[in-house]
């Protein structure tokens, strides 16, 4: 396993491949789990090289906080990336990401940036953008691989790949959960005892709206999801929506030949957590 710190070397290096490999590329913000090295291994089934980047993007972060407490475990990540036989970890700085001036284009998604996380998180996916379309740029891969759990990103770079013709073929993979069905993540290692006890209610919850979903209104719903987490006091909902899978717009009314997700967002003290099911 090759790890390279600067776009120069890295590049140095991916020119010395020959041009019918595929290469993989499985971009990370690093402090990996076993939901990230799920991904590494599919890459490594599907292309004849992976790279892995690790990239704390401080352009997607809408508060300085959440950047500053976003944990950095590169040592231990670095371990786990051997382990499944990664080929290229790349890990730049800033300054050789954003050359010159460390800040976010500006996108037109056509509107799957302004719902869910959008509405709550002012310029993240301006950032998120930014940032994958230049390591894309560095990288030149024939497969990007991104995780189920953040669908709504998921959803808006294959927008940002259609409409900018970039060379690249988006392959979503599946949430990876814990045995009580938690959504793997990064912030988990945040929650308290407390906290991780009660987190499961998140994906038991959208387990059973998918039981009702085709007998209940989404008003019923909604109103269910709401007085489930009122009744909680350790974890406090933040938005839960019934979205088109393609446009990612919410309904009230369920309209037939028509693929529907349900997306949640929740606190849990200071740290948010994010999940989602397909309904239909």
């Amino acid at each position: 396993m090759n790890v390279f710190k600067t776009v120069e070397l890295l590049q140095k290096n991916l020119m010395l491949i020959d041009k019918n490999r595929s290469i993989g590329f499985v971009p990370t913000m690093g402090a990996l789990h076993k939901g990230h090295l799920s991904i590494v291994k599919k890459a490594k089934k599907e292309n004849d090289l992976v790279v892995v980047s690790i990239f704390v993007n401080p352009t997607q972060f809408d508060k300085a906080d959440d950047l500053k407490s976003y944990p950095v475990t590169i040592d231990n990540d670095l371990k786990l990336l051997k382990e499944t036989h990664c080929d290229i970890v790349f890990i730049p700085a800033v300054e050789d990401v954003y050359p010159g001036n460390v800040q976010s284009s500006n996108f037109d998604f056509d509107g799957l940036d302004k719902v869910m996380e959008g509405a709550f998180r002012d310029g993240h996916f301006d950032g998120v953008g930014t940032v994958v379309k230049r390591l894309f740029e560095i990288v030149k891969p024939t497969r990007a691989y991104f995780g189920e759990k953040d669908f709504q990103q998921l959803q808006i770079i294959n927008k940002m790949v259609e409409k900018g013709k970039i060379p690249v073929q988006i392959v979503p993979c599946e949430i990876y959960r814990e045995n009580d069905g938690l959504a793997m993540s990064s912030r988990n290692t945040r929650l308290s005892e407390a906290q991780r006890k009660e987190a499961p209610l998140i994906h038991q919850t959208l387990l059973n709206v998918k039981k009702i979903f085709s007998e209940k209104d989404i008003k019923y719903i909604q109103k269910m999801v709401e007085d489930i987490f009122k009744s909680n006091t350790i974890l406090e909902l933040e938005y839960f929506e019934i979205a088109d899978t393609n446009t990612l717009l919410s309904t009230n009314n369920k309209l037939p030949n028509t693929s529907y997700r349900a997306f949640i967002a929740v606190f849990a003290g200071k740290v948010r957590l994010i999940d989602n099911l397909a309904l239909n």
